[in-house]
């Protein structure tokens, strides 16, 4: 009962599902950044959730007008955490000369979607940044991850202000946070493209061994190329994003490295980056999607199923998705835009770098000040759990004051 429980399952020769669920699924993993970027972008956003929390107590409670204007604090902040994600994708490519093919449906531009992916390597949720580059836009993405990783110095801090969702991987202490997050984005009307990893775990030779021990013991097909998702998570989300009206599509990706598979972080510090990347999009408009949970569940299982067929022909015998090498829907960018974006992207951060390093290493006042910016990070996860809790704090308390009755005025 522990092994079902722990593997979500379903039959993808007949889409039917039997009856054990599994109850956390994957969050992506992260490196750790550069700690200069958050101290220079994030104080700005710190302080504004500091006195959005603090003024409505002041005496005239007018300050709510600037606290409500929680759409643009996400458009600001999704903007400047959008600028550092061009870094990794100019790196990538132009540096380390990695190619990226991406076929299939694309992307429409802007759109509200939930992104789901198999999870061949520790790495996807990063590669994924080049091909939203070109067809969508970054600043829309947001991530599930596990919770530890908002720790980490500097990247876990830009998490948090980036407000992506960060999960215990346990459904009972996970499910009120998605519904505070998802609520939160839906009350606000932001744009989202949430990514969720439904096979809970990378693929490694362990992972594979503990997915074909349960689908020996439920009598499913054993897979080569994928694991068995985990529904749980996906249909939740799915369906309270779709009630909030805040979602137009499922973008389905299969992710295929034909050369080399840089498994782990540790490959890319050894040198080891991908040389191709190939990505296949199958998009799923909200209205053709199934009604029913049970119906969403068959409807994962049966995407995963394809994705195992797709890329057994991709490592088997073609070496890609499809000979033609381009989407349907065009990208919003073309390549020349995106070679500027990469070129100014890597500009940029290398002189940032470099300025923050001097002037740490000429003024003691810049040291102190990123002392003082660290210390707020770590007291305000200390003191709150994280900045995206001050952030539905905030939330919670306007909701709650918009709607009180406002008070009457006294006759003279």
């Amino acid at each position: 009962m522990a092994e079902d429980q722990k593997w979500q399952h379903g039959n993808p020769l007949d889409s039917r599902l039997a009856n054990a669920k599994q109850e956390d699924w994957s969050p992506a993993r992260i490196p750790f950044p550069d700690v200069s970027f958050i101290c220079v972008s994030s104080p700005l956003t710190y302080c504004f959730h500091v006195f959005s929390y603090v003024k409505p107590w002041c005496r005239h409670g007018k300050a709510f007008i600037l606290y409500s204007r929680f759409f643009w604090y996400r458009w600001i902040t999704d903007r400047i955490v959008a600028t550092w994600l061009t870094l990794p994708v100019a790196l990538l490519e132009m540096v380390f000369g990695a190619k990226v093919v991406i076929t299939g449906d694309g992307f429409i531009p802007g759109e509200r979607s939930v992104i789901i992916m198999n999870h061949r390597t520790r790495l996807d949720w990063m590669f994924l940044w080049n091909c939203l580059l070109r067809y969508s836009y970054l600043r829309l993405e947001k991530i599930c991850l596990k919770a530890s990783l908002k720790a980490v110095p500097g990247f876990g801090w830009a998490m948090q202000v980036a407000a992506f969702i960060f999960i215990h991987r346990k459904w009972e202490e996970d499910k009120h946070h998605f519904e505070e997050m998802l609520d939160y984005f839906c009350d606000i009307k932001e744009p989202l493209q949430l990514l969720i990893f439904p096979e809970g775990t990378d693929l490694t030779a362990n992972t594979k061994a503990r997915s074909d021990e349960f689908a020996e013991k439920n009598g499913l097909q054993k897979y080569d190329y994928v694991l068995h998702p985990r529904t749980t998570g996906f249909t939740f989300i799915v369906e309270r994003l779709r009630e909030g009206q805040n979602l137009d599509a499922i973008h389905d990706i299969t992710v295929g490295y034909p050369r080399n598979i840089p498994q782990t972080e540790k490959h890319l510090l050894n040198g080891n980056f991908p040389r191709e990347i190939h990505f296949h999009v199958k998009r799923y408009p909200v209205e053709t999607l199934p009604a029913s949970r049970e119906e969403l569940e068959q409807w994962c299982q049966k995407r995963w199923q394809e994705k195992e067929d797709r890329l057994r022909s991709f490592y088997e015998r073609d070496k890609y998705f499809d000979a033609t090498g381009r989407s349907i829907i065009p990208p919003c960018k073309s390549e020349l835009r995106v070679l500027f974006v990469k070129c100014i992207s890597l500009l940029y951060w290398t002189a940032f770098s470099m300025a923050m390093c001097l002037l740490l290493y000429l003024y003691s006042a810049v040291r102190w000040y990123f002392v003082i910016v660290i210390l707020i990070f770590v007291m305000q996860q200390k003191l709150y759990g994280g900045l995206e809790f001050i952030e539905l704090a905030c939330h919670r308390y306007y909701m709650n004051k918009k709607q009180q009755p406002l008070p009457s005025k006294k006759e003279d």
